[in-house]
């Protein structure tokens, strides 16, 4: 049996001034096992709505241990999760997006295989299991589908969910990897090179996903689609 006595949740944000309050009472309202403690990162990608007085508000009227950072300039998803990997202090951390595409309320499913002593990373898939699903896009679905499919070839996994949001990662594992990607070449980048560490015991549990449209603020597009095959073939086939 694994303990864990913290588990940080990093949190990129862009632009979610309207909704981040809303992750974090979810975040707040999850009592995890065992009386596990939650750190929560929030790394501010210099957003140009009001996310930063949202979040300085919220961290005023709670009691939630929350550290906050904020770029000076726009870097990417994959550099604001750079930053809060560098700061987390749990003894595993899980990455959380500041949207509401993702249910706080299933860490514990995720944390099941750790704290069984089973698994070094956990990865929420939206494709397996009997949770909630909001059927949104064809082409999107085809395209994860296709990127997991390519990603397994190179990486000799078995994943359903390579572009998950949810991937929980033993802290010190993730900080010894030299990651590179700043934008959302991160997915496969990380994916790849988990895969190449001896030993390590990978995971893939069923999640809930109450996705977005674009007029609800999703912000991943077709670029961001030919940027990860780049990413596969990249890290695929050279060890950098």
């Amino acid at each position: 049996m694994t303990i864990i006595k913290k588990l940080s949740i990093i949190i990129p944000a862009y632009n979610e001034g309207n909704t981040i309050h809303m992750i974090l009472d979810k975040i707040q309202a999850v009592e995890l096992e065992n009386n596990i403690q939650k750190e929560i990162i929030i790394v501010d990608d210099c957003s140009s709505d009001n996310t930063q007085s949202s979040i300085e508000k919220y961290m005023r009227n709670s009691s939630l241990d929350i550290i906050y950072f904020r770029h000076s300039v726009n870097k990417g998803k994959g550099a604001a999760l750079h930053t809060g990997i560098e700061k987390a202090s749990g003894q595993y951390l899980i990455i959380q997006d500041a949207d509401l595409e993702y249910d706080p309320d299933e860490y514990n499913d995720l944390l099941k295989p750790i704290l069984k002593g089973m698994a070094d990373v956990v990865y929420g898939s939206r494709f397996v299991g009997s949770h909630p699903h909001r059927i949104l896009f064809f082409w999107h679905t085809i395209g994860n589908r296709f990127l997991t499919f390519l990603s397994n070839m190179f990486s000799n996994l078995n994943l359903t969910d390579m572009e998950t949001c949810y991937k929980l990662i033993k802290t010190d594992v993730i900080k010894k990897i030299s990651l590179k990607e700043k934008r959302f070449g991160f997915e496969p980048e990380i994916t790849i090179k988990l895969s190449r560490i001896q030993g390590l015991r990978i995971y893939e549990v069923g999640i809930s996903y109450y996705g977005r449209t674009y007029e609800e603020g999703k912000k991943i597009n077709w670029k961001d689609g030919f940027r990860a095959i780049y990413c596969i073939l990249k890290y695929g086939l050279f060890k950098r």
